[in-house]
């Protein structure tokens, strides 16, 4: 979508090349009526000449008059540059998410994005296994219903949270290289109870992970101890091989009604 100031001075092309249009299409025409007028005499052709030609006259004294009323009006201000690239960026992030793939390009895009403006920071590593523990819970998902239906809803909170924490360790892991001497053991302890917060926060997640790994196992597991659809299968295999096996005896027996022959 464009910015005012662009709209502005696109209509202002616009009524520009629409009244330069009616100008010429006004002469052509007032020029037509006056040669044919006199040459043949006045009659119902010589009105519509004349008609087109006033109609055509008018139309572009309109378009002169509003081409000089939107000239005198000042210009929008320009749009600020990072105003206009975020409105760039929104529109090309909402049409690749129209696209089939889309939310999920999108989704790595931002990951890789994320380990790499965390890469050389203690964050990084608990980061990474942060992001394989949700990428593992996100293909059980689908699976995890019922009473594991909150659990999930926990752990995007979680994931949410702990990713805002690493982000915070890393800005305290950065701001401590520039930080003097006298000012760097507040940060250091800041970053020391940071760090251990983002452990124990991964670690709890890593261990919800695995939990919801076993429901999904034990759910899918049937009571009797064997799946169901192998016992089926094995009870058809048993009736196709007893099938086959009266099918060879009937061969070997012969046909009954068949006469004997010398």
């Amino acid at each position: 979508m464009a910015d005012e100031r662009t709209r502005y001075f696109r209509s202002l092309a616009r009524l520009r090349r629409s009244a330069r249009r009616w100008s010429v299409l006004a002469g052509g025409l007032g020029g037509a009526a006056a040669v044919l007028t006199p040459y043949a005499g006045l009659g119902l052709p010589d009105a519509a000449w004349a008609g087109a030609a006033g109609s055509a006259l008018a139309l572009a004294a309109w378009r002169w008059v509003d081409l000089r009323a939107l000239a005198a009006r000042p210009a929008p201000p320009a749009p600020d540059p990072a105003e206009a690239a975020a409105r760039s960026r929104a529109r090309l992030v909402a049409a690749v998410e129209r696209l089939p793939a889309g939310p999920g390009v999108l989704a790595e895009v931002r990951r890789v994005r994320s380990r790499v403006a965390l890469r050389g920071t203690s964050a990084a590593e608990p980061w990474a296994r942060l992001d394989r523990a949700s990428l593992t819970l996100a293909g059980m998902t689908q699976r995890l219903t019922g009473l594991a239906g909150p659990a999930v809803q926990e752990a995007t909170d979680a994931d949410r949270s702990l990713r805002d924490l690493a982000h915070r360790v890393a800005s305290v892991e950065r701001a401590m290289r520039l930080a003097p001497a006298e000012a760097r053991a507040p940060l250091a302890d800041t970053h020391r109870v940071l760090t251990e917060q983002l452990e124990s926060g991964v670690a709890a997640y890593e261990r919800l992970v695995v939990a919801a790994a076993g429901y999904v196992a034990e759910d899918a597991r049937p009571g009797g101890g064997a799946d169901p659809a192998a016992s089926r299968l094995t009870e058809a295999t048993d009736l196709l091989h007893g099938v086959a096996a009266a099918l060879a005896e009937l061969r070997g027996v012969g046909d009954p009604l068949r006469a004997p022959t010398r």
